[in-house]
């Protein structure tokens, strides 16, 4: 069994990492089982998602998220129980302005009816059905 890291995976899907030939060679060792199941914690797909979206954009950071979880390789292990909630805020985001953290944020507002979200970030505060308040 592996557990990926974040820094393995940002490595194999950012070209320009400076671990990406390395991590494309160890990738070829995970797609053929050569260390048991890999185990992709919640957490990591996280961190994973937010910073593709910083150093890629939205459009690499969503297409990476979903391949992630439809993998026959990786065995995926939630770790909260609004995971499908924010990554649907996520990928469903016009602009790519909201971290994976803040969609988790949406996620939780939209689904508590009244829930104001105390934020400065004004990307969050305009997404639409939440209500910001200033801190």
């Amino acid at each position: 069994m592996v557990v990926l890291d974040s820094s393995f995976l940002i490595g194999y899907h950012n070209s320009r990492d400076v671990h990406h030939a390395a991590a494309t060679e160890a990738m070829k060792s995970v797609v053929a089982g050569e260390w048991g199941r890999a185990l992709l914690l919640e957490y990591v797909f996280v961190e994973v998602a937010t910073v593709l979206l910083a150093r890629r954009g939205l459009e690499t950071a969503s297409t990476v998220a979903a391949g992630l979880l439809d993998s026959r390789e990786v065995d995926f292990v939630p770790c909260s129980d609004i995971f499908v909630e924010t990554l649907d805020a996520f990928t469903r985001q016009r602009s790519g302005a909201l971290s994976f953290t803040d969609s988790a944020i949406v996620a939780v507002a939209r689904n508590q009816p009244g829930t104001l979200v105390a934020t400065f970030d004004r990307n969050l505060a305009q997404v639409e059905g939440i209500s910001a308040v200033p801190v």
